[in-house]
């Protein structure tokens, strides 16, 4: 291993499925693997825990067989326990040779949890060890609690590394259990065990309780440890793991040292697992939230025209991203020409003044507005000439109980009226597959949907309005466009026919 390579460890299909209503399919955890491995390059992922069930046997035995034949199964590692027997040989038959071993890094959870003495546990430990080893394994050891451990009984954490450092033992694995570490006390603990056994390589764990995961994992890189462990969107209990995208960037950033992840993919892999968990990652999520490279006020993007003086190392293209200027009440003159000139829109002087006025003025009534909005906002407000390129004429959906769904569309562009029928899983499925038809017939060009929120006021009126953003990617750029109406689904296609003009526009442009 280079000396300036530090090893990342995912564990999002084991301990980031700690998180709260959290269950991947077999399916999803063999996509998320086959991603993490493949795609973003992570050294090795951890992917259940031995004996949860004959579920968990399946899907690790999917994980595996793929593993084996892309040469990569000694990147796969699975969670087991001090039991002797039985976890080695869950994982055998679930075609694993790596075992990652539980044990207790705390004396109170040695004694009081397992209700044996320091000998006894680590007696355990290594008979659990030496049958594993028997069988062909790799083994690296989870001191469980050890920031506790290294607290209150750090001569027992200590003699349990010294015992380890006589076994086939790979990795020694530091978890930050309840997330208590400061990046003091990181860099003391860290340090220590690593000058006290320099030739151990050791692994640090953070949780993120009081958010300091991240700076916990860059103290631990630079105070001697190989290898970091964390989850994608920063899943797990509680508060959740050391965010992987986040630990990457930070190494890469602001030490000496490297990481084999592909920053690249850090947003797919993102995306690819918050659709999966169900769990909504916030927009001002470090590297991966929606709105991390968009600035707000009109100030800085009058700084970024002037010499991008409001720009530092996280720019959005070492992530396939780029940056946008947001549009409300807070935007200047040069957040309207930033828009403007991705949309390849000219206007002059007066025409930029009066869309500014109307920006700002909805942004005091808290709507949002977009930059695929403006085409539309200038036809209104300036009176141009330029219409909707595309226009949805006509939609029925038919749906009801133990019906399956059915849309007829009718879309008008290039001075012609065309008719499509489509059937789906619900009324808006339905409604893309009728325009997928029309498209076909047409070549007219679709933008690819990668997700979509709908958001309604509290209150529960049946005439309550609803706004749906969806986000969409079209020649490997993304964007999003904003539906409002008292229909759910109309909402959703007003968003939609917004995307078919944003299209077709771009493509006028090029």
């Amino acid at each position: 291993m280079k000396p300036d390579f530090i090893e990342l460890m995912d564990t999002t299909l084991r301990d980031g499925e700690q998180t709260h209503g959290l269950a991947f399919s077999g399916i999803e955890k063999l996509t998320v693997a086959k991603f993490l491995l493949h795609d973003l390059k992570v050294d090795r992922i951890e992917v259940a825990s031995a004996r949860v069930s004959k579920g968990e046997l399946e899907s690790v035995k999917g994980i595996t067989a793929w593993a084996r034949e892309n040469d990569l199964l000694d990147a796969v590692e699975v969670l087991g326990f001090v039991d002797f027997e039985t976890s080695v040989d869950w994982i055998k038959e679930a075609g694993g040779v790596t075992m990652n071993l539980l044990a207790k890094g705390s004396e109170k959870h040695c004694r009081l949890q397992l209700g044996k003495t320091p000998e006894q546990h680590f007696a355990d430990v290594e008979k659990t060890v030496d049958y594993a080893v028997s069988n062909k394994f790799n083994v690296n050891i989870y001191l469980e609690d050890f920031s506790n451990g290294m607290k209150d009984s750090r001569q027992y954490v200590y003699d349990f590394i010294e015992s380890l450092s006589r076994q086939k033992v790979k990795r020694i694995m530091l978890p930050d259990t309840l997330g208590i570490l400061t990046p003091k006390l990181t860099r003391e603990f860290i340090s220590d065990v690593v000058e006290k056994f320099p030739n151990m390589h050791f692994d640090f764990h953070a949780h993120n309780d009081y958010g300091l995961a991240t700076a916990n994992s860059l103290e631990a890189v630079l105070t001697g440890a190989k290898g970091l462990h964390g989850t994608i969107n920063a899943l797990g209990e509680r508060t959740g793991n050391g965010a992987l995208e986040e630990i990457v960037v930070a190494i890469n950033d602001h030490t000496g040292f490297r990481c084999n992840v592909d920053e690249a993919n850090l947003i797919k892999a993102s995306k690819l697992v918050e659709r999966l968990s169900g769990k909504r990652v916030p927009g001002n999520k470090p590297i991966v939230g929606s709105d991390v490279f968009t600035q707000t006020a009109g100030i800085h993007a009058d700084g970024d025209v002037k010499g991008n003086l409001y720009v530092n190392k996280l720019l959005p293209e070492r992530f396939g991203r780029t940056r946008s200027y947001a549009l409300g009440k807070l935007s200047g003159k040069a957040s309207i020409e930033q828009n403007l000139k991705e949309l390849g829109i000219e206007l002059s002087k007066e025409q930029k003044k009066v869309l500014l006025e109307r920006v700002v003025e909805l942004g005091d009534k808290k709507e949002i507005v977009t930059k695929e909005d403006l085409p539309f906002l200038i036809d209104d407000i300036l009176k141009t000439p330029e219409e909707k390129k595309i226009q949805v004429v006509d939609c029925k959906i038919v749906s009801g109980y133990k019906t399956r769904p059915a849309a007829t569309v009718v879309l008008k562009f290039a001075g012609k009226e065309h008719k499509g029928k489509g059937e789906g899983v619900g009324g808006y499925d339905a409604f893309m597959n009728a325009l997928r038809k029309i498209a076909k017939k047409t070549g007219l060009q679709l933008a690819e949907l990668e997700d979509f929120e709908i958001r309604i006021p509290p209150g529960g009126k049946s005439d309550a309005i609803v706004e749906t953003t969806i986000y969409w990617r079209h020649k490997n750029k993304a964007f999003k466009t904003i539906g409002v109406d008292s229909d759910q689904v109309m909402a959703t296609i007003k968003a939609t026919e917004k995307m078919l003009n944003t299209v077709v526009r771009t493509l006028s442009y090029k």
